[in-house]
């Protein structure tokens, strides 16, 4: 380090060591301004990334999951750049794919029932009479309605995608660039944040970010397991059962079982419908149901993924997971998956660093040698 660099290195840490009632009037008002033009800057930036930062959160979590895998490319291509795409490529062709054959999937089944609207009117209200005590319930018309609504729903699917098409570009967009990023500059991102912080905030800094690692990496692998095994057990219960759109049932109950209002009982309740108005089969409409609730939403919803998300995070108790998954997502919408644990993880890194003897202890010492004079 030069001398140029160490006086400069000094000065700082005098002015950090500064008295509030030492400052000068200047200096004070110098440090009103800077402070206030940053809390602004800050809310600007965070109302211009409002829309694309659970993107960010997630490219930045995957990238961090994918890490073994961009190292093993680097260690073949001895490119850290094709390393990287190639990673991306793998992680986003499949999903895309599963995208395209759920969305042609669910045009044709649009065409299908605007099509045969008035049939199957006609089986559901058929199979309502013949529940004891609907004997003389009118379901034709209104379930005609119903059906005309969602086959107009999904012919105008495309146009919907085409009007969100935007808004979904960018999010791609910084979710590649930013886990891009992660990837081939890492080491470089780890040496800027440790340089930033001043080394009386090591203690606080430290739990924030092992906090925040734990609960990141414990909350999207909960999610994504819980996720795929209720996915799974759809699937097989569609096709136990031969229910049509088997898969793109299954792709959709992993969608939406995100939502804790919206999950996959919006999709197992309307499969054994199906099974008893159109097949018939009253004993495959309850194992499904029996199924979706017990196994999908009580005991894995519930138990499960709290359960998994607190035991990786290693930070969290199976309560305080629980409340940061729900009220999150509650709060926040889809990005509380993340920023519900995110933000108790940080909460209980602040109170554990605070509430620490030997961390007052250490601030007590640093006041005492800032008050000690200098050697003559």
């Amino acid at each position: 380090m030069t001398e140029a660099a160490e006086q400069e290195r000094r000065q700082v840490e005098r002015r950090g060591n500064q008295r509030v009632a030492d400052l000068t009037l200047p200096e004070f008002r110098r440090i009103v301004v800077t402070s206030l033009l940053g809390a602004i800057v800050l809310c600007l930036f965070l109302w211009m990334v409002r829309t694309v930062i659970i993107a960010a959160i997630l490219a930045i979590v995957m990238a961090v999951y994918l890490r073994p895998l961009y190292d093993r490319m680097n260690a073949r291509l001895h490119r850290p750049t094709l390393a990287a795409i190639a990673t991306l490529l793998l992680m986003v062709l499949p999903v895309l794919g599963i995208l395209i054959y759920s969305l042609i999937e669910v045009i044709e089944v649009a065409a299908y029932v605007s099509q045969n609207s008035d049939s199957i009117a006609q089986r559901v209200h058929e199979a309502v009479r013949r529940i004891p005590g609907f004997e003389d319930a009118r379901v034709f018309g209104p379930m005609r309605k119903a059906l005309a609504v969602a086959s107009d729903y999904g012919t105008k699917l495309p146009a919907a995608i085409q009007g969100a098409i935007a808004e979904f570009a960018v999010a791609v967009t910084i979710f590649l660039f930013t886990a891009f990023y992660v990837f081939t500059q890492r080491e470089q991102i780890t040496t800027y944040m440790k340089s930033r912080l001043p080394p009386r905030y090591g203690a606080l800094s430290s739990a924030l970010g092992t906090n925040m690692r734990g609960v990141m990496y414990g909350a999207i692998y909960a999610t994504l397991v819980t996720q795929s095994v209720k996915s799974v057990i759809i699937l097989t219960m569609n096709l136990i059962f031969g229910v049509p759109l088997a898969a793109v049932l299954a792709v959709a109950s992993f969608i939406i079982g995100f939502f804790p209002i919206v999950g996959s009982w919006s999709i197992y309740v309307p499969v054994a419908g199906w099974l008893l108005i159109f097949d018939s089969n009253l004993a495959g409409a309850l194992v499904v149901l029996f199924v979706g609730f017990f196994v999908n939403t009580i005991f894995i919803s519930t138990y499960l993924r709290p359960k998994l998300a607190a035991e990786k995070s290693g930070v969290l108790n199976f309560y305080w997971m629980f409340v940061g998954l729900v009220t999150g997502v509650y709060t926040f919408g889809l990005p509380g998956i993340l920023l519900g644990p995110i933000l108790i993880g940080l909460l209980k890194g602040v109170v554990d660093t605070v509430s620490t003897r030997g961390m007052w202890q250490r601030m007590e010492d640093e006041e005492f040698l800032d008050e000690e004079p200098a050697p003559a």
